[in-house]
Order: structure tokens, then sequence, then C-alpha cells
């Protein structure tokens, strides 16, 4: 992005718009939130852990293929974490991180041997460009505060406090 784009440019407004483009239920859990984002692309969500991601600078990573949206994640005893990990990832397919991708012909001479589109798709992401990596957290932000809002278990203040 150059300064006029980054200028024009907000996370926060980004991760807004493409929150309230879902219209989400008042009742939200990860499941249901999988399920609109799988009708939204038109592909299956297969979800898995990655024991090569090690939870340091990347905690997730997205593929999408012509039928199916895979996302790896590291190892993780937090269910919290795991499921951060996972919206995060969602968060870039809700704002269709995909389709800012390099050329496919530039991405085959670098990787000769994989198919360029694939690598364009990849290379696309991770370069971690602030912003669209700022988009997608404050949108796995917003995600998990519905998630959280939605629950019908007591939070631990009200547990105590009532």
């Amino acid at each position: 992005m150059d300064g006029t784009t980054s200028a024009k440019y907000s996370p926060a407004r980004s991760a807004a718009e493409g929150f309230l483009a879902l219209t989400l239920p008042s009742r939200l859990t990860l499941e249901r939130l999988i399920s609109i984002v799988e009708n939204l692309r038109h592909r299956r969500i297969e979800i898995d852990i990655s024991e090569s991601l090690t939870g340091g600078s990347v905690c997730g990573l997205w593929l999408s293929t012509d039928s199916m949206e895979i996302i790896l994640h590291a190892p993780t005893p937090s269910p919290l974490h795991r499921q951060q990990f996972i919206l995060h990832e969602l968060g870039h397919m809700v704002l269709r991180h995909d389709e800012l991708v390099v050329s496919s012909n530039y991405a085959e001479t670098l990787f000769p041997n994989l198919s360029g589109e694939k690598v364009s798709r990849i290379l696309g992401r991770s370069d971690f460009l602030d912003h669209i990596e700022a988009a997608a957290e404050t949108l796995a932000d917003l995600f998990a505060a519905a998630i959280r809002d939605s629950s019908p278990e007591p939070r631990s203040f009200e547990r105590i406090f009532g």
C-alpha cells in the first residue's frame, strides 16, 4: 500500500464493515460463525492443528482451494487461544484478503514446482502487511465479543457478584 491508499484504509473501519455486513444472529457460537462463513465463501471450512506452527509470529494459516478453505493453527492447550486463531483466519476470509495477491506469473517464477495461483494467494497474505493483519485481528475481536456476549454462561464476575 502506498501512503495515499494507506491513509484511506482503516483496519477498524474495514473490520466493522465486514462484521456488520454479515448480519449475525443474536446468539452466536464459533460453530455457527464457521457455517455462516462457509455460506459466504461457498466452500467447506476444514480446521486442523499444525505442529509446524509454533505459535510465535505465526499462530494460524489459511489456505484456500477451489473446493475448501483450510485453517491450520498452532497447538495450544487454551480453547480461547484456539478460538482466536480461528477467528483471525475467518476474518481474513470475510474481508476477502485472498483477493489481495501477487500475480500468478510472478509467483510461478519464485516457486516453479507449485501452482502460481496458490503461491500468490499465500504470498499475498504472508507479508504480514500491518493494515491487513490489523483488520483481520480487529474483526476476530468483534467475533469473539459477539460469541462471548451470546454465551448463556455467566461470566466469573457475574457468578460471584450476581
